[in-house]
């Protein structure tokens, strides 16, 4: 683990802390005055704070898990420790809201009038705006270190606020009218947490699954290898998350094809590291695609070839060509967009146009995948 890791992790353990430290005080208070002013609202918001000092605490152990060294079991690490914890807060939010709308829907059933007082009222007021200034700080530093824990615990004080606030003007308009919206606030409330729980489960699970890098991550590492002098096109970037901030992968590279397996390795090397120091990425292959410096009809070749590839919809890309006049050998890879409905039928298609075109070559086109399409 890396001095930047460290760091990030002291970062997300010490705005947790200072999260527990506020939704503890603000679940005492709401705690005591919907117990005095028997509201079922500020009851309920009592206990979403509390949810929320559970989230803390479970993202604190999450970022020790995940901060464990490499080890024979787990080689790539435990940075994946960071999304199960976001999977866990969710849960959280989500268990908060089911239970808050079934005491809801009791309150109406059986309502209870509340008393609200000027120092409760006080209370709330002050709650809303340290929800907002708490949610903001949160989300703003789980942005910056790329914690989806601190990111999702966030955006639930961001929803606390307003859910401070709904109490606020419910409490307003009994006061003003003796109309008591308690238990229907309530369930309104209820209802928004679920919706919240629901879309950060969607999230964390679509991440756990495995989504697709970055694509600015993969345009500047793609960018920076194509600097390396001889370097003529990067192509199959793939790169596997092992944790917010964890990434190793591979690539292909289009050098001419005089380069000999010497001049290959010191330019593979020089490669890995510089994505390593610049991104954090460790490239653990780097495949090598060799072009025509020798054939005068590659050229040729290759410009009737692509015609016939980008005539048909979906095509994204052809790279990897190569010529070998000796073997009478056409090899390449084509990319076909996702957005194609077979795209073994498109290809199979493409492959019989390139071989009734050149019937006297053999040819190995590969079916590549993008992982980096958008």
């Amino acid at each position: 683990m890396g001095t930047t890791d460290i760091s990030r992790d002291k970062i997300i353990i010490r705005t947790s802390v200072i999260g527990i430290i506020a939704n503890a005080f603000l679940a005492g208070f709401k705690a005591v005055i919907g117990l005095l002013s028997n509201s079922i609202a500020i009851v309920l918001d009592a206990v979403n704070n509390l949810s929320d000092t559970a989230s803390s605490i479970i993202t604190i152990v999450g970022t020790k898990l995940a901060g464990k060294p490499a080890d024979r079991k787990h080689p790539f690490g435990h940075g994946r420790v960071e999304y199960l914890t976001a999977l866990v807060i969710a849960v959280i939010v989500l268990y908060a809201g089911l239970t808050s709308l079934s005491e809801s829907i009791k309150k109406i059933i059986s309502p209870k009038t509340p008393k609200y007082t000027a120092v409760s009222m006080m209370i709330i007021g002050v709650a809303v705006v340290v929800k907002i200034v708490l949610g903001t700080f949160v989300k703003k530093t789980g942005e910056r270190v790329n914690s989806d824990s601190l990111i999702n615990s966030g955006k639930d004080a961001m929803l606390d606020s307003v859910i401070s606030a709904s109490t606020l003007i419910a409490a307003i308009v009994y006061i003003t009218t003796k109309v008591s919206l308690e238990a229907w606030l309530g369930a309104v409330i209820s209802i928004v947490i679920i919706k919240s729980g629901i879309d950060m489960l969607r999230e964390t699970i679509s991440q756990l699954l495995g989504e697709r890098v970055d694509a600015d991550l993969a345009r500047n590492i793609k960018k920076t290898v194509r600097e390396f002098p001889d370097v003529l096109g990067v192509y199959d970037l793939v790169l596997h998350n092992y944790g917010p901030d964890y990434y190793s992968g591979s690539l292909h590279i289009e050098i001419p094809d005089t380069y000999s397996a010497d001049m290959i390795d010191v330019l593979n090397r020089a490669i890995t590291v510089a994505v390593f120091d610049k991104y954090h990425v460790i490239l653990t292959a780097i495949g090598v695609y060799s072009m025509n410096t020798k054939s005068e009809k590659a050229a040729e070749v290759k410009a009737a070839i692509a015609k016939i590839v980008f005539s048909h919809e979906h095509v994204l890309q052809l790279h990897g060509f190569y010529l070998d006049e000796q073997l009478k050998n056409i090899r390449f890879d084509i990319i076909i967009s996702f957005d194609e409905p077979d795209r073994n039928a498109l290809y199979e298609h493409i492959k019989k146009d390139i071989n009734e075109a050149y019937p006297d070559y053999t040819l190995e086109m590969v079916l590549d995948t993008d992982f980096t399409e958008s």
